[in-house]
């Protein structure tokens, strides 16, 4: 039998703690951290000897300490993450301890060095160490690991995906931060990007273990409608602990920040002409069996008072648009009569508006066997139907993408114009990709070939003119899934298809924010003769940058239901053209 290591063997033995204490080797902090991303002394019982700098609010977290005084060497983290061992007391800042414990590394998945089940000795008080102060990202996290820190330098909230569940904001030094293919080519262009990127993004974190906080500590005002904290927003006087875990550093927040200036939410836009065209994904618009039971679905609300909180807030949205064209996509999959999603939301929008006539026009088969499908709606009270409604089925839109529908219309002594409304293959499902469609590292995601081929297609049937109305003007609308400089875009833009948003200002652009950075899957292109008629353009970003507190089944959505805020996840596109 291999000999017991000494403080194993004492603990084993009935030793105080003082002994336990007494056996390991005491340690600077700095060298229980290192210089690199782990310890040296990674496995190693230690003891060390700080003051409690941040406790986790809640049971199953740690604390972190630092030390009193800091080492002469800046790349060696003077902060340690504890894990006290069962029945050990209570900590709190301020508390001046001894601590030992096997050196590990925890987090997640991330290398956050920590002390594992610590014995406590409480010293006495000390004061904090001093705050590392920041005017700007440093060029390395890992020499700040588990120290106090103060952004002096305003951030600026790029996401807020994860505010409710997690109580955390993603935040970037000198501005939002944007999608590298929205901006850049794919390959080393977009990877550059990408580094820029992560190196001026911070999380801002609640110091929670335990997800669906009941509040958020950080922030100096509760989440309403008059402080929804919209991405855009910026933070001033934000301080805490540097911590890293599930993949990435981010700081625990140690007290409210100072001062937030809340991004407006923004009023429903204007363009010219006298036609509205609207593009919208609706976020897995669902309704059960349509007759208030079927709950839950395959995706979308969970039950029937979700989905009436849901249906009042694309209602709200699309009545704010006031649109005479709808492209819709992400509709239950379940056909176009009055039990139908498509069917209801029209309906809905009649009752809504006594003057209008929505009206659904029906493909000529099932729309594909996938749970979702693109939709159309028109205002029969404005427009005329043309020629026959065209949907393209079979390769490449049997899996993934699915199948266009187009439609064309006019108004009345107008000129006929094409609508497609059409939804491809998302970036994520990697698993189920084959090795040409896996993501190949230059920032276009999994399946980029599939939407590349989606494409080529869509442009080679919209040249058969399906609907047999012979209108020249045509426009695509919908979820491409491919960011404006990726390959499915500019295969399009290289065929002669014009982007409806070329004369919109570029950081207006955007319509989908994911990891933090912001970008645009939803596009409107159009052919030369459309673009002759286009009159305006634009994004209401009355989604994107909302957080999810506001959505149908959100915190705030609940007692908000007519609101279009967080309507989606995706904004709404609206063009508008002459109808001549």
């Amino acid at each position: 039998m291999r000999q017991l290591a000494a403080p194993l063997a004492l603990l084993l033995a009935g030793a105080s703690l003082p002994a336990l204490v007494a056996a390991a080797p005491a340690v600077a902090i700095a060298e229980v951290q290192g210089r690199g991303a782990q310890s040296p002394l990674l496995g190693r019982t230690v003891q060390i000897e700080g003051v409690v700098t941040l406790a986790f609010r809640d049971a199953r977290g740690g604390v972190f300490v630092q030390s009193l005084l800091p080492d002469a060497d800046p790349a060696s983290a003077e902060g340690l993450f504890l894990l006290p061992a069962k029945g050990q007391p209570a900590l709190q800042p301020g508390q001046h301890l001894r601590a030992t414990g096997r050196v590990v590394e925890s987090g997640g998945g991330a290398s956050l060095t920590s002390l594992a089940a610590a014995r406590i000795e409480v010293l006495g008080r000390a004061a904090l160490p001093e705050a590392q102060v920041l005017h700007a990202p440093p060029a390395d996290w890992e020499a700040l690991e588990g120290m106090r820190v103060r952004v002096a330098a305003p951030l600026t909230v790029s996401g807020n995906h994860t505010l409710q569940r997690f109580g955390e904001v993603e935040l970037a030094f000198g501005g939002r931060l944007f999608t590298p293919t929205e901006k850049v080519a794919p390959g080393a262009a977009a990877r550059q990007r990408l580094a820029e990127n992560r190196a001026r993004r911070l999380l801002l974190d609640d110091a929670r273990a335990d997800p669906e906080p009941a509040t958020i500590d950080w922030l100096p005002e509760p989440l309403s409608d008059a402080a929804p904290l919209r991405a855009g927003s910026v933070l001033h006087g934000v301080s805490g602990v540097v911590d890293e875990r599930f993949g990435r550093h981010r700081l625990q927040a140690e007290r409210p920040v100072q001062r937030i200036e809340q991004a407006p939410r923004p009023p429903v836009p204007e363009v010219a002409g006298d036609l509205r065209i609207v593009g919208m994904n609706l976020l897995n618009l669902f309704n059960g069996d349509g007759r208030g039971g079927g709950f839950p679905t395959a995706r979308g609300a969970r039950n029937a008072e979700a989905w009436q909180r849901q249906l009042a807030k694309h209602v709200a949205a699309i009545r704010a648009l006031d649109p005479d064209l709808l492209a819709l996509q992400e509709v239950e999959n379940d056909g176009s009569g009055p039990d139908s999603a498509i069917g209801q939301l029209a309906a809905a929008l009649n009752a809504a508006q006594p003057a209008a006539r929505w009206a659904v026009v029906v493909p000529p088969d099932r729309p594909g066997g996938d749970a979702i499908a693109v939709g159309l709606l028109y205002r029969a009270d404005r427009l005329e139907a043309l020629g026959r409604p065209a949907l393209r089925l079979g390769r490449p839109f049997d899996w993934g993408n699915r199948p266009p529908l187009a439609m064309s219309f006019r108004s009345p002594g107008g000129t006929p114009f094409t609508v497609v409304s059409l939804h491809f293959k998302s970036k994520g499902g990697c698993e189920d990709a084959d090795p040409a469609n896996r993501d190949q590292g230059d920032g276009q995601g999994c399946f980029n070939p599939m939407r590349v081929t989606a494409n080529r297609a869509l442009a080679e049937w919209i040249a058969t003119d399906p609907t047999g109305s012979g209108a020249e003007a045509v426009a695509l609308i919908g979820d491409f899934n491919a960011y404006a400089q990726e390959d499915p875009i500019r295969l399009l833009r290289d065929a002669g298809w014009l982007d409806a948003f070329a004369a919109v200002p570029a950081e207006r652009q955007y319509s989908f924010v994911f990891d933090g950075q912001a970008g645009r899957l939803d596009h409107a292109l159009i052919n030369p003769a459309m673009a002759a008629r286009l009159r305006g353009a634009a994004k209401w970003h009355n989604n994107s940058d909302e957080s999810a507190a506001f959505g149908y089944d959100g915190s705030h959505g609940r007692r908000a239901t007519a609101s279009p805020w967080r309507a989606s996840d995706h904004d709404p596109l609206l063009i508008g053209i002459d109808s001549r």
